[in-house]
Parts: structure tokens; sequence; C-alpha cells
């Protein structure tokens, strides 16, 4: 299994590239700065049984992500499976927030979906299968979440889209939407502190969740066991959106 991950060197991205190592899979770990970290990560997929090499670039370029798409083509031959994973984000209410802060926060997140998605889309084999990662502010107020939450939105809306539209060639499109996740992003949300205990309090199975618990989804859509799993948005938040 050949495998691009972007953001792949910390957070959700890490835990997902160590849940494929598991199966042996061959692993493009995208990173933006930190190339110690997607070293790091290299060496961990290596050492739980995949093979991997780091991928640098910025999400937010269309000339960088045909870079990244003809590198993984030249290094795989093919690929079975895309994880968008990158994002950034202005965090702030909407009469804060700056034409800038939107911008950064599509461009890297939003558009890449589509855009890298249509780069790669030659590459992806018979069976192969694209996931994006959305959250739970796509659907419910979070603070500071309006223009993250406006971009996962778009994200869910086209992966029905790419659904249908790559659906003939046998490539599954999917996202896994996750509540609150326990990663270095979610000190930068206002009031995160008191964001992660009212959460853990309300959450069904009372706790937020792990890098791991969305990796483990990823991992299912990616699996044989998910072929017939296609155009939806696979929500793994403990049961909070129940409450």
């Amino acid at each position: 299994m050949d495998v691009l991950i972007t953001g792949g060197s910390r957070g959700i991205g890490r835990a997902t590239c160590l849940r494929l190592a598991r199966d042996g899979a061959r692993i493009a770990v995208g990173y933006h700065l930190n190339e110690a970290a997607a070293a790091e990560v290299c060496r961990e997929v290596e050492a739980a049984g995949g093979q991997a090499f780091a991928i640098q670039g910025d999400v937010r370029s269309p000339a960088v992500l045909e870079r990244m798409a003809a590198e993984v083509g030249d290094r795989f031959g093919g690929l079975d499976v895309l994880v968008h994973n990158a994002a950034m984000a202005a965090l702030k209410p909407f009469d804060k927030l700056r034409v800038s802060g939107w911008d950064l926060t599509m461009e890297s997140s939003l558009r890449p979906f589509w855009l890298l998605t249509k780069l790669c889309a030659p590459l992806l084999r018979d069976g192969g299968t694209v996931i994006g990662i959305s959250s739970l502010g796509s659907r419910q107020f979070t603070p500071g979440y309006i223009a993250m939450g406006a971009a996962k939105g778009g994200m869910e809306a086209m992966v029905r889209q790419l659904a249908v539209e790559l659906g003939p060639r046998r490539i599954r499109v999917n996202c896994v939407c996750g509540g609150l996740i326990e990663t270095d992003a979610l000190r930068y949300l206002p009031e995160s502190d008191r964001l992660r205990e009212h959460v853990g309090m309300a959450t069904p199975l009372g706790r937020v969740g792990e890098p791991d618990d969305l990796a483990g989804a990823i991992a299912l859509l990616c699996s044989p066991d998910a072929r017939w799993i296609n155009g939806q948005v696979l929500v793994v938040d403990g049961g909070m959106s129940c409450v």
C-alpha cells in the first residue's frame, strides 16, 4: 500500500503514518517546516514495519503540490491512498478575522483537497482511496472557528462530489470528522482549557479524543473492509455529537 499523507509529521498525521506502517505501508510523509519531526516519523514508520520518506512543501502553493504529486509518482509509480491532513487556520471570531486569515485557512485546507486530489488522480490505482480530515466545527459552533469550520464544511461537500466523479474508476472518497482531539493545535483554540474540560465531561465516552482514535478510523477506510464505503463523512467523536 503506497500512501501520501500531508501534514504527516505530527498529531493526527503522525498517528496515521504509524498506524498504516503496521500494515507494511510505504508512506510519503508530507511536512511544511519541521524537518526533524518528519525525519523522526520516517524512522518510527520504519521501526513499525513500513517504509517512508519525507516530502517538504507548503500545500498553499499549487507548484508545490505539483512537485509532491510528481515525486510520489517517481518514487512509488502509483498511489493507493491520499490523506489530506495538512491545514493552517486563523482562529478568530468573524468580526476579528482579516481577509488574509480567511485566505490562509482556505488555501491551506480546502483548496488542496481539490487540487492535490486532481494532481494525484492519475496516480491512484484501481481501488484507491482519498480521505479528508474534518472536524465537528464543520457542523456546530466552536469558538474562533468560523474560517476553519467553513473550510471543513466545504471539504465534506467536496467529498460527495469527488466520490461520484471518481467512482467509475473505483476510487473511493471519504472523510473522517473528528471531535476535539488532543494535539498541539488544540492550544491555539480560544479558551482551549475550558473547551477541553467541557468536551471531556459532555462526551459519552468521558474524554477528549486522541490522534490514534482518528488514525484507526482512517486505517479502516483504507482497508478492503471499507470497499463499499464511498462519499461518506465518518464522525469519530466518542458520541459528542449525539448529546
